[in-house]
């Protein structure tokens, strides 16, 4: 007689589907999303419909051909990917590199391992740092042009061609978080650099800041991320966790020597943490299941997170931070919830 192999509690009954909770994802992505559109104009467009059109049609190639199973893309899952990857880049990446990040995160990242649910890494952050690693120079070349409906957008055949002189009265520069770092090594403090640039926590908040169109704007994220707890796609166990350690470490630190270190509040509104937060670090498949350990994940991202800002080569680290801490997630799944290790009296 054959085994009969039944896994482990919990087990959910839910009328929810994939296609159901991905459409939610992407309904939360809209208020970046349209910021993206509003401060970069056509750049971001033509961003993210190479990287949307990239990742459903690498998707749907390798699971009717390489797979040979029916295509998987009507889950909206690459979709999902494809706008991820597009608000990790900058609004002047080229639509060659775009693609190769495509590749990296449906072709690598999520397909070799058989795709959604069997994935070890987040998909669209091993795109990102593979892109950030192999192309430095494109992957922190910031720009934001005038807006959509400006006379003054890029030509788009200037962006196909990855020509940045193409980009009219483009503004383009260090994040806030690199030139705080690049400042401090000659002698400024951060607070010096954040009052010189007129970084305000207003500006950091609304948008209007360079780096990936992902970190534009605070508040649309929010908005995002408090839809998804509404619709109750996600938990706020793991964002409240990294942001509260990131404040907390930060804090520290900032105590013990405002001359070097930036405040919490400027770290938790710069550098890619809200995006990573609520939509990155939340991936079912990549964190872990229990409430203990999403506490756990969410702790260890903030505190590597911080360490690579302060001390470490880059000066943004939360797409590191959330990849080191998604290879721990199979030993974090394994620490058992706390009443299943009280020892049963027997008397």
């Amino acid at each position: 007689m054959d085994k009969l192999l039944v896994s482990p509690a919990p087990h959910i009954h839910t009328k929810e589907s994939t296609k159901g909770i991905m459409l939610d994802v992407i309904i939360a992505l809209v208020p970046a999303v349209l910021v993206s559109l509003y401060l970069a104009g056509i750049s971001a467009f033509l961003v993210l419909a190479v990287s949307v059109t990239g990742c459903v049609l690498i998707e749907h190639l390798i699971a009717k051909y390489l797979m040979k199973k029916e295509t998987t893309v009507r889950d909206l899952s690459a979709v999902v990917t494809g706008l991820l990857l597009a608000l990790n880049l900058p609004v002047s990446a080229p639509w060659w590199m775009v693609l190769i990040g495509c590749v990296v995160a449906i072709g690598i990242a999520k397909m070799t391992f058989g795709g959604l649910g069997h994935n070890l890494f987040n998909p669209a952050l091993v795109a990102r740092v593979f892109l950030l690693v192999s192309f430095p120079v494109q992957m922190t070349n910031w720009a934001l042009s005038n807006g959509m409906f400006s006379p003054e957008n890029p030509l788009i055949p200037g962006f196909l061609l990855g020509v940045q002189g193409q980009l009219p009265d483009a503004l383009s520069g260090a994040t806030p978080l690199g030139l705080v770092k690049e400042g401090i090594s000659l002698g400024l403090t951060p607070q010096a650099l954040i009052n010189q640039e007129g970084l305000t926590y207003g500006k950091l908040f609304l948008g209007h800041m360079s780096g990936s169109m992902g970190e534009a704007s605070g508040v649309a994220l929010l908005i995002g991320f408090v839809y998804l707890l509404v619709r109750k796609v996600i938990k706020p166990i793991i964002p409240i966790a990294i942001l509260v350690t990131v404040a907390l470490f930060s804090g520290i630190l900032y105590w013990v020597n405002p001359a070097q270190f930036a405040d919490p509040l400027f770290h938790l509104l710069t550098g890619g943490l809200l995006i990573g937060a609520f939509f990155m670090a939340t991936d079912y498949v990549t964190s872990p299941m229990s409430p203990l350990g999403m506490i756990i994940f969410g702790v260890g991202i903030g505190v590597v997170t911080v360490i690579i800002r302060v001390w470490g080569a880059y000066p943004e680290g939360m797409s590191f931070a959330i990849l080191f801490m998604n290879a721990w997630v199979p030993l974090i799944n394994k620490i058992k919830p706390f009443p299943y290790q009280k020892e049963v009296s027997r008397g």
